[in-house]
């Protein structure tokens, strides 16, 4: 079966996640074990019995949706072909893992990193992140610039549907761009409970660190072309993607454009979101009409496709 990747980010955690892979299935319950050790605590202990509120940490959440993800791949990839895939913003290294371009331990360490990273970012300048709902994400674009100052930053971080954008930044700018969106029409304007402003230029401390890591991080092509959230064009080389994942912490995720993106890429392939929660899947069903969706994240889900496949 031909297929389209995707990969879920941060928010799609939840206590007892991939629990019944594990039970399940010895690929994927050696996945967690690698995972474990590498970064030298039983994580997976946290996903699947919490509490929730040190599984929704950063540093925590990333490296157990990452988990879950390619405990997924580790059953199902068989059965698939992948001809493009694509993560949102922490899915993207995800992605990367399921086409076999970092070494799943190492992953894991990135993935933990990267989220302390953007924890120390947030705690030492505080940030916060607003979804928008019923506006054109160029519209919101616009907004965003009228209410950043020199000292208040706000900028569209997630353009995830053409009238769903999350803006990012420091609280009073994201709130001048909540009322000017709300006066430009917007349907709702909802607050996101988060511990920085992830990918807006309040990360760049974050970033420094990232890149160090990335530098010494062994890499390999990728199997297939993953669609980068920076630029929402495949990347085929260990090199750009090494590039792109560096520049992705204080960027935009222009998910609508990776949709397009991996539509051309893959016209009539199969969209198989691997992780925890169906977000990218609905999201998959709107951008690309009449394509064929599946989500796999439980047993029962995985067990069902592979009995079809």
């Amino acid at each position: 079966m031909k297929a389209v990747i995707l990969c879920p980010g941060q928010g799609a955690q939840r206590v007892g996640m991939g629990k019944d892979l594990a039970d399940r299935f010895p690929g994927a319950r050696a996945v967690f074990q690698v995972v474990d050790d590498a970064l030298g605590f039983k994580l997976s202990d946290l996903m699947w019995g919490g509490p929730e509120s040190d599984l929704t940490l950063t540093h925590n959440a990333q490296p157990a949706i990452l988990a879950h993800s390619l405990a997924v791949s580790a059953v199902v990839k068989p059965r698939v072909q992948p001809v493009a895939g694509a993560g949102h913003s922490l899915g993207e290294y995800s992605a990367y893992g399921v086409a076999g371009a970092m070494a799943l331990a190492d992953l894991a360490r990135l993935v933990r990193l990267r989220g302390e990273l953007m924890l120390d970012a947030g705690q030492k300048r505080a940030g916060t992140m607003t979804v928008v709902l019923g506006l054109d994400g160029a519209k919101v674009v616009e907004l965003c610039k009228e209410a950043s100052t020199v000292a208040e930053v706000v900028v569209a971080a997630n353009l995830n549907e053409p009238s769903q954008t999350v803006i990012s930044g420091d609280p009073p700018a994201v709130e001048r761009a909540g009322e000017l969106a709300k006066a430009a029409g917007a349907k709702r304007v909802l607050p996101i409970k988060v511990s920085g402003a992830f990918h807006s230029p309040l990360m760049a401390p974050a970033q420094l660190g990232l890149h160090e890591a990335l530098k010494k991080v062994v890499m390999k092509d990728p199997e297939f072309p993953v669609v980068n959230n920076v630029s929402a064009k495949p990347v085929a080389d260990a090199g750009s993607a090494r590039s792109l994942l560096d520049q992705q912490l204080v960027s935009p995720v222009r998910w609508v454009e990776c949709m397009q993106t991996l539509a051309g890429i893959g016209p009539g392939a199969t969209y198989v979101e691997m992780g925890p929660g169906n977000v990218l899947s609905g999201m998959a069903r709107r951008a690309v009409p009449g394509a064929t969706v599946i989500t796999l994240g439980t047993a029962d889900e995985v067990t069902k496709f592979l009995e079809a496949a």
